[in-house]
């Protein structure tokens, strides 16, 4: 295996962008109130969540608890959308959500629970007067602003959605399922990167159980991972292959993606691999707390779906594993939903996926390769929720029991 390279201290801003591939962020910026806002609740619109997956996602909070005000910079995006779809549908305890953009400031966002919230512009001031800040915005906001924010007059709580403070040994990473006791009380914390999220929820328990020794992890990621402008760019190459029989020339990915497939996510590092691979990497050493002997490795590809992240995983494990006892243990570990039926072809889709709070993971079977101590499986799960707002939220629901 090429050399892993270590972690940096911080992901500078820069370096988040998806350079030559990916033009714009991973997650959609503050300022990011463009982008086609039907194209994020397609998804949903094609696939209607089975109201047992979003049931059936633990609620960790107290009932007594409950805090003023939450916050979300960055509502109009992506992830914001979603993050306020969580507070409603969780029954968030508290009275008040406000949301920030800039340029979507002065509109306004009818919600279920929380009533016709108006749209601010971005203030220090405003943000501190609520007790959790939400963040889905770009690196370079929450590097200047996310420490600002975090203490003041309410001891505001800041979890950030960007890859601004992953890799600072300082912030908190977490995966409340896996890592959240202790650490949700932290000033500032740091949310994953989709694809480690998603993928974590299958890890972590044959990681406690079996103990891992390597992952290989081959992922195929939806356009929504590059925000809606990747999806955008994907709808319209299909719409207009549709009525012209071409697909136009891309203004966002390098390439064309409808009809093809990108083995390359963000920028190239210099063992050869992406950084959006050596993530997966950095971040699950660091949630899982893994020793520097377990290797990791992951190849990244962009695929022509709308929603949801699917991974091929392969591990390696110190102690004998079986198909059958993988199985039983993903059945009672959180977050996940097993879907390993190929005899009546039921398996782990992206489409299946999306929409929903649980990882489905199937295809499970002993590795040819690394014999009794080697599994096999693939996954799908959506990661603008699990991988991202979904993750932020139940981080703000434990953490409001702990205040």
């Amino acid at each position: 295996m090429a050399t892993q390279t270590a972690a940096p201290v911080r992901s500078h801003p820069a370096a988040s962008s998806r350079g030559a591939v990916e033009k714009g962020q991973g997650t959609v910026a503050m300022v990011g109130a463009v982008g086609v806002m039907a194209a994020m609740s397609m998804g949903r619109a094609r696939n209607t969540p089975k109201s047992s997956s979003r049931a059936s996602a633990a609620r960790v909070v107290a009932k007594a608890s409950k805090v003023d005000c939450v916050c979300i910079l960055g509502s109009a995006g992506a992830v914001g959308q979603e993050m306020l779809k969580c507070l409603e549908d969780r029954d968030f305890p508290t009275e008040k959500v406000r949301l920030f953009g800039n340029r979507s400031a002065g509109t306004t966002v009818k919600s279920e629970k929380f009533g016709d919230i108006v749209v601010e512009k971005f203030s220090l001031e405003a943000v501190q007067e609520c007790d959790i800040c939400l963040m889905a915005v770009s690196g370079d906001f929450s590097l200047e602003w996310a420490p600002k924010i975090a203490g003041g007059p309410k001891n505001t709580q800041v979890i950030d959605n960007s890859s601004a403070w992953r890799y600072d040994k300082d912030k908190p990473l977490v995966i409340p399922e896996i890592n959240g006791e202790g650490q949700v009380s932290a000033p500032l914390i740091a949310n994953p990167n989709c694809t480690t999220a998603v993928g974590a929820m299958a890890l972590w328990p044959i990681h406690q159980k079996y103990k891992l020794k390597k992952v290989l992890m081959s992922t195929y990621q939806a356009a929504s991972g590059a925000g809606a402008e990747g999806m955008a760019e994907l709808e319209n190459g299909l719409a207009t292959w549709v009525k012209e029989g071409e697909v136009p020339k891309p203004e966002f990915f390098a390439h064309q993606l409808p009809f093809n497939v990108i083995p390359q996510i963000d920028k190239f590092q210099e063992n050869g691999y992406t950084k959006e691979e050596m993530k997966v990497t950095w971040e699950l050493q660091k949630i899982f707390g893994l020793d520097d002997d377990v290797k990791v490795s992951c190849t990244a590809v962009r695929v022509p779906t709308l929603r949801a992240h699917s991974e091929s995983i392969t591990v390696e494990t110190e102690e004998p594993i079986s198909p059958d006892d993988v199985r039983e243990l993903l059945k009672s570990a959180p977050g996940v939903k097993v879907v390993d039926e190929p005899d009546s072809l039921q398996y782990p889709m992206p489409l299946n996926a999306t929409g929903n709070y649980d990882v489905e993971v199937g295809r499970i079977r002993q590795s040819i390769v690394f014999g009794d101590k080697g599994i096999e499986f693939f996954l799908s799960g959506d990661q603008l929720l699990r991988g991202a707002a979904l993750n932020a939220v139940i981080i703000a629901e434990k953490a409001v029991k702990d205040r």
